[in-house]
């Protein structure tokens, strides 16, 4: 016998003495299984650490990988396993019927157990690879989305004008204004150029109101010709999306749609805060150039359309009634149109068809038709992004918003239109009545009942109970439910 020291452990028994080949590779394969466990067990620390840093940016990816590497250890693996050893039991048993020795029969065994455990090892190891690699690829899709938003200077969350703001430190509001700049805009699109449309208004602008306990939503529009008081703002130029420091003097009596014009988002941000009281801690600015490619992009949203829509200025919008699927011109000219024959309401049918079709457009976003369609849910992620403009504005915060109203009970996502009296005063604006929005505005902060909300019957909604219009105005306070 050589000396202990030359000798090769492998080839060596628990009694030091040479052993055969099958023994050596028996335990080659145990050295083997031994390296990728010490391997799987780093990797698992590693992506522990992996998988902190990203929950700190996107809960969702991480979540995923949680419950998808937690389900391969403790289904896929012992179902291989589990698998191989009942072959190998079926084997036996043929192998038993032929009166093989006891002992080869061990062996045998011992070997299956052996590669189904090596099998159950390499393919956690591989999925859990696969599992890593697609988080990654989330988490890089979020941020690289993040970069494709246009990011204004908007929000102003410790202005005096914010009230109890305490109680809203968790809520979540989201100042919306549609634009109408005619920048980038071509002539075969219909809308106007920005030689024949300089500027830019805002004839939507909405707070929708998500509070911390999420069961409830509350959209609240605002008539483009309600009177306020507009304050110094600084210069907006929409061209460049930027705020200048040439400074606007305000001016006791002005319409909503002059604080967008003159003074862009931070201008409209100081006037909505002033009559709220509400922290607007999100500004969402849409640019209706680009709007109807975000349709285009989940291929058409469905609307119940009471009755023919037929423009005055944008002629026969849409004539079909019912549930129409409609494309992304038809929607431009749907939330646009204010002239519709037999409508005197005017805006305020405007504003009826613009909240109604928000939640169309937010149902068919969140629907198993796109969220399950990687291409129509980039697609519409990517028309998003190249419409909008916002101030703490990302995918993050929009889904923050659509799952919000996903997940409320249909009767608490309530779309509204700030109190006013109904008819316009001699200077042609919209009044507000200041008794019932305090009043609405109390109940936002507070997170107490609506307006009228004790009120509510069976079969009563809680913004129907609140419902302040008058007879065949459609104006003050309207109110209705998603």
């Amino acid at each position: 016998m050589p000396a202990r020291s030359e000798l090769d452990p492998l080839t060596m028994t628990d009694e030091m003495e040479a052993i055969d080949e099958a023994t050596q590779y028996r335990r080659k394969i145990d050295h083997s299984l031994a390296r990728f466990s010490a391997a799987h067990d780093e990797m698992l620390a590693e992506e522990d650490k992996r998988r902190e840093r990203m929950a700190r940016l996107t809960a969702r990816p991480a979540a995923l990988f949680e419950q998808t590497r937690t389900a391969l250890q403790r289904v896929v693996a012992p179902t291989g396993i589990q698998r191989a050893i009942k072959a190998e039991e079926l084997e036996e048993e043929e192998t038993s019927e032929e009166s093989a020795p006891q002992t080869r029969l061990q062996e045998k065994k011992q070997r299956h157990n052996e590669r189904a455990m090596r099998i159950g090892r390499i393919t956690i190891i591989v999925l859990a690879i696969l599992v890593f690699i697609g988080t990654g690829v989330a988490w890089g899709a979020v941020n690289w989305f993040d970069a494709k938003f246009t990011q204004v200077s908007a929000l102003d969350e410790n202005s005096a004008d914010i009230q109890n703001a305490e109680a809203q430190a968790n809520d979540e509001n989201f100042l919306m204004v549609g634009s109408d700049s005619r920048d980038g805009a071509t002539a075969e699109e219909g809308v106007g150029t920005a030689d024949s449309n300089p500027g830019a208004r805002s004839d939507t602008v909405m707070v929708a109101h998500v509070p911390a306990d999420r069961k409830r939503v509350v959209v609240v529009s605002f008539p483009r010709d309600l009177e306020i008081d507009r304050p110094d703002c600084n210069r907006w130029d929409p061209a460049k999306s930027v705020t200048t420091d040439e400074v606007v003097s305000g001016e006791k009596i002005a319409k909503l749609n002059t604080a967008y014009a003159v003074g862009g988002p931070q201008c409209v941000t100081k006037v909505i805060q002033k009559i709220t009281g509400l922290r607007i801690n999100h500004f969402v600015g849409i640019d209706f150039n680009g709007f109807k490619d975000m349709v285009d992009a989940v291929h058409g949203v469905t609307i119940s359309n009471e009755q023919p829509i037929d423009d005055e200025v944008l002629g026969k919008v849409l004539l079909q009634t019912g549930n129409v699927t409609i494309s992304g011109d038809q929607a431009l000219n749907y939330v646009r149109a204010r002239h519709v024959k037999g409508d005197p309401t005017s805006d305020y049918g405007r504003i009826k068809r613009q909240q109604s079709f928000i939640g169309a457009l937010l149902k068919k976003v969140m629907s198993s038709d796109v969220v399950l369609d990687p291409a129509k849910l980039s697609d519409f992620i990517t028309a998003f992004a190249k419409a909008t403009f916002g101030d703490n504005l990302g995918v993050q915060q929009m889904m923050t918003l659509a799952q919000s109203m996903r997940g409320v009970d249909p009767s608490k996502i309530n779309f509204m239109t700030v109190p006013t009296t109904g008819t316009a005063n001699k200077r042609g604006n919209e009044v507000l009545v200041e008794s019932k929005t305090d009043s609405l505005f109390d109940a936002l902060r507070d997170n107490t009942p609506l307006p009228g909300e004790k009120a509510v019957g069976p079969s009563t909604t809680a913004a129907d109970a609140g419902n302040t219009t008058k007879t065949g105005s459609g104006r003050a306070g309207t109110s209705t439910s998603g």
